[in-house]
């Protein structure tokens, strides 16, 4: 009975929420974790006492050394499924409102500095065919912010270069229009002109960016050439593509641009997860107040 209850509530999030196949399989986890404690138990999900066996499944997570954060999300699919219980009438009342989503603090993101940015971007030899389309795509990353799955799926027709923006699909297929800056444009032509022609081996291959054989490049291929020039810059942290996302994002803020703006741009569903940026931002401002008001210290 319970996992039919599970199936019916995982249909649920892929016909009704469009939940995508790794979404779903994380429900599945989650709450299998609970069925699986319940029947230990002897006790059904749907017993009118179960509100205690809930909390003794939170501290059940909690001596098993779970995170924060993976406590926080067992507990919100907890929500979730009895929720749709409730909805559904399996349920005549919500047990897990005796529940507290575990606080957890969302950490900074990492950013580089404009100067070990420029650094980066002047390390590929723009002499060779790699060179070229390396510098187009670190360039590009950086004006844009794009994620790295963005970069890999674009075509030569989302760049309009005239009207200096790309055509971008997001998550969930959600398309935007991204600006691009002049830098980054120029990049991008000296590639299309000099380099993609030599890489291409296909001439019905519209995918923007390939790789020394022609193919699309990979997601691999992406960090390692980023890893490969953030070393020849003596960057010694780690640098990943969502690195260049957060440093154009805080970069943005910091050059007065409003957060909404930076929130079309980033493609950004919930302007919450934009607004992370502004601690970064707000941080010399503090530094500054600290040093340099008579109260400050």
């Amino acid at each position: 009975m319970s996992e039919e209850l599970l199936e019916q509530f995982l249909n649920y999030l892929s016909v009704e929420k469009g939940l995508r196949p790794k979404s779903l399989e994380a429900y599945r986890r989650d709450l299998q974790d609970w069925l699986g404690f319940a029947q230990e138990q002897g006790r059904t999900i749907t017993d009118s006492t179960v509100e205690g066996l809930l909390h003794r499944f939170s501290i059940f997570m909690h001596d098993k050394g779970l995170s924060p954060r993976s406590m926080a999300r067992k507990t919100s699919a907890l929500k979730g499924f009895y929720r749709f219980l409730l909805r559904e009438g399996i349920t005549d009342f919500d047990p897990t409102a005796v529940l507290e989503r575990p606080k957890i603090g969302r950490p900074l993101p990492k950013v580089m500095t404009i100067a070990e940015i420029e650094n980066i971007l002047k390390q590929p030899d723009e002499k060779t065919p790699l060179g070229l389309r390396d510098k187009a795509m670190l360039e590009l990353l950086y004006a844009t912010g794009i994620r790295e799955s963005e970069l890999i799926s674009l075509k030569i027709g989302d760049v309009n270069t005239v009207a200096e923006f790309l055509s971008v699909e997001g998550k969930g297929g959600r398309e935007r229009v991204v600006p691009v800056g002049v830098y980054a444009l120029n990049a991008i032509n000296e590639y299309l002109l000099k380099s993609r022609p030599k890489l291409c081996k296909d001439i019905t291959e519209r995918t923007l960016f390939l790789n020394p054989y022609g193919k699309p490049i990979s997601r691999m291929g992406i960090w390692k050439v980023i890893k490969k020039y953030s070393l020849m810059a003596g960057i010694s942290h780690d640098v990943s593509p969502h690195v260049f996302r957060h440093s154009c994002a805080t970069h943005l803020l910091e050059g007065g641009a409003s957060i909404m703006a930076v929130q079309e741009i980033l493609g950004h569903v919930d302007v919450s997860t934009t607004q992370i940026y502004t601690h970064l931002t707000t941080k010399d401002l503090k530094d500054i107040h600290k040093k340099t008001h008579p109260r400050g210290e």
